[in-house]
């Protein structure tokens, strides 16, 4: 049978906007048009306690409207000059950590991981919202934030991005690479042959082509998978598997038909941050595990530049010279100044697009040589522009 796929939640009801946990209890049903119909006016709601307004918001607010170097100068005082700090820990209270996404996503993979249960006492908690993640940490209702940062096949998460130069209190503090796991995940009993329709998420389905192709079933994408998965075993749904992560299987009691079911090649990883507020910002200190494999440093530096992108040989030389090696280069739109107009005698005003130039080095800003490029890099920028370090951490490598 050949490779079909079929349109965006007719297997799925359409995702709830909150973040809330799910206490829905759907009745058992065969999938029908007027079933996910009626779903759909009743999707779960998923949440913690409603979240306190985050002092974060105003300046937020204005930074549209007074430019991102105000609003950073702004944050960073009301943060300067507010609580004490804490104190580094609280004997008997475990880690509190949110993750992005539902339960049953590859995020809650990754924060199981990153605070393994046998290391450190945590608990954790879902943000469907993604920036309730960043907002979870300014209003002290997690010590830590574990978010996607980027796939090796499909790029960089570039809201996570945006979000982490908007919300300039939260730094990275630690980065987790994971080879991506996806299973083939099914209700308890069902043999492979029982299997009709596939659904996931359109990114797992594109890494899972060659499987499904030699399968030859139905190919249905939805908005989320794991999501999906909690569908399917809550209205026991037999002829339906779902490409999702191992723990969407412990957390909704599906049987794993077949774990790695990616397309062979061992390429596909999944980079994670692990965010907390700055250093001296009423944070405090969460130990790591140490990485089995790799445990390199690495410094994030964002900048933009006052002569845009004709700048960027001088800023790139500030690393150059001194021998730190970028390893990353990324860039998102300028938003608060997306436009640059730059007149040019006799011939007229020319108009260009701005950036936010983002740099991964090795090396910790500690680093002599690090600090000095840095240190560069602020006179390269101009008054116009602006440097931010979005963290400074260790790298931890997991190989299977």
């Amino acid at each position: 049978m050949a490779l079909r796929v079929y349109p965006s939640g007719s297997f799925l009801p359409a995702a709830s906007p909150s973040c809330k946990k799910s206490s829905s209890s759907s009745s058992k049903s065969t999938i029908s048009t007027t079933f996910v119909r009626a779903l759909r006016t009743s999707s779960p709601s998923r949440s913690r306690q409603p979240m306190s307004k985050s002092p974060m918001k105003t300046a937020e607010e204005l930074a549209s409207l007074l430019g991102l170097e105000m609003a950073v100068a702004g944050l960073e005082r009301l943060f300067r000059e507010g609580d004490p700090p804490a104190t580094p820990g609280q004997p008997g209270r475990p880690v509190r950590v949110a993750y992005q996404g539902v339960r049953g996503s590859y995020c809650q993979e990754a924060a199981a991981m990153a605070f393994p249960a046998s290391f450190i006492a945590s608990e954790s908690f879902p943000c469907v919202n993604m920036e309730d993640a960043f907002s979870a940490l300014e209003d002290r209702s997690a010590d830590r934030a574990v978010v996607p940062a980027e796939n090796s096949l499909d790029g960089p998460i570039d809201r996570n991005l945006d979000l982490l130069l908007r919300h300039p209190a939260v730094r990275i503090v630690g980065e987790l690479i994971l080879p991506v796991n996806h299973c083939l995940l099914s209700l308890p009993g069902v043999p492979r042959s029982g299997i009709r329709r596939v659904v996931s998420h359109p990114q797992a389905l594109s890494h899972c082509a060659q499987g499904l192709q030699a399968l030859g079933l139905e190919v249905e994408e939805v908005s989320n998978a794991a999501d999906a998965a909690q569908f399917l075993a809550e209205n026991r749904i037999a002829d339906t598997a779902v490409i999702g992560s191992e723990i969407a299987a412990a957390e909704f009691g599906l049987q794993v038909l077949e774990r790695n079911f990616q397309d062979g090649g061992g390429s596909n990883y999944n980079r994670f941050f692990q965010l907390g507020l700055g250093l001296g910002l009423n944070s405090w200190q969460v130990p790591t595990s140490s990485s089995s494999t790799g445990g390199a440093h690495k410094t994030t530096v964002a900048f933009s530049l006052e002569k845009g992108v004709s700048d960027l040989f001088p800023a790139m030389w500030a690393f150059e010279s001194r021998g730190v090696k970028v390893v990353r280069v990324d860039h998102r739109p300028n938003r608060s100044n997306p436009v640059r107009v730059v007149h040019r005698d006799g011939l007229g005003d020319a108009t260009y697009f701005d950036y936010v130039f983002i740099l991964d080095l090795e090396g910790s800003e500690s680093d002599p040589d690090v600090r000095a490029a840095i240190d560069q890099l602020r006179g390269v920028a101009g008054v116009a522009g602006f440097v931010r370090v979005l963290g400074s951490y260790a790298s931890t490598i997991h190989a299977s």
